[in-house]
């Protein structure tokens, strides 16, 4: 910009002069040379401009979850696993970060001391196979549902969290519904898949076998929920006490709204082993970021589909 300045300055007496000790090429030669270098004083100042403007945008912001592992009920040896993956997969991806508790004392909205985080930090809730009734106090879980059903954060319900939470309704319409045995335990479970096109389902085929415990959903229907998996009523043996649904209508794995929220669960997960399946990894993978508001994929309800 110096330059453009020296240029600006000069008047057309000084040109006069130089003129008259230059010969006609020279000063053409002079005018170009100064076109030039004033040309170069543009340009370089727009790239500099652009790359101060480049320097000013915000990088985007990255999403923050925060993973649950308390049990007050069953322990699942699969906990430390799941939460350790879901980890891993943010970390790898660049797309969360992910806050680990065996605990509940950040589910708040409260100011926590000691540079602790409350609900205000994070983005969305994992619960990993939580058990019973949790230790959250009555403002902590008008807080929870507030950051889903208000604010419109995620929530994502593996395994057991369906098991979670009996003496709390909101949580049971949350969620979808709670937990009511798992007639076949662990078994080589046949199932189908409903909805190709979610994110979290799309790398299934229209049926295959899982080795898992599937459970069985009470105060659950259809009706309320996007069910993108479910076992395959026709391989089932219903010889069997534990079987309450009388319309055989086991989903495997669902999602839904919750009011502004978005809310997925799965029953796989209960092994260690199922958390080394590359589309049960995929599945999680996918639903977090569906949550998170990353990904589209529908929560309308529809009949049951017919099997392959």
């Amino acid at each position: 910009m110096n330059i453009l300045a020296r240029q600006s300055e000069m008047t057309a007496r000084d040109l006069d002069l130089v003129s008259d000790k230059l010969s006609v090429g020279g000063l053409v030669k002079l005018t170009r040379i100064l076109s030039l270098l004033a040309l170069i004083a543009v340009f370089g100042g727009t790239l500099a401009w652009e790359r101060r403007a480049g320097a000013q945008t915000p990088a985007p912001k990255i999403k923050r979850i925060l993973i649950i592992g308390e049990t007050k009920g069953f322990q699942h040896d699969s906990v430390s696993t799941a939460m350790g993956t879901l980890w891993k997969m943010g970390h790898d991806s660049g797309l969360w970060e992910a806050y680990l508790r065996t605990d509940c004392q950040l589910i708040t909205k409260k100011k926590l001391e000691v540079n602790a985080k409350n609900l205000n930090y994070f983005d969305a809730i994992v619960f990993a196979s939580t058990t019973g009734e949790l230790a959250m106090d009555d403002s902590q879980k008008a807080d929870m549902m507030s950051f889903i059903h208000d604010e419109g954060k995620g929530f994502v319900g593996i395994h057991a969290a369906l098991d979670t939470f009996y003496n709390w309704p909101e949580y049971g319409e949350m969620i979808g519904g709670w937990f009511d045995q798992h007639p076949w335990m662990t078994f080589n479970a046949p199932i189908i898949l409903e909805d190709p096109s979610f994110p979290a389902t799309k790398q299934f085929p229209k049926s295959f076998v899982k080795k898992d415990e599937i459970y069985q959903a009470k105060s659950w229907s259809r009706d309320k929920v996007n069910v993108l998996l479910r076992l395959d009523e026709s391989k089932l043996d219903y010889n069997n006490p534990r079987v309450h649904r009388t319309d055989h209508d086991f989903a495997v794995a669902w999602a839904k709204t919750y009011g502004k929220g978005r809310v997925f669960y799965s029953t796989l997960g209960h092994t260690n082993e199922a958390w080394d399946d590359p589309q049960i990894q995929q599945m999680y993978f996918e639903a977090v970021k569906w949550v998170l508001g990353m990904t589209e994929g529908s929560t309308a309800s529809h009949p049951r589909t017919p099997a392959p």
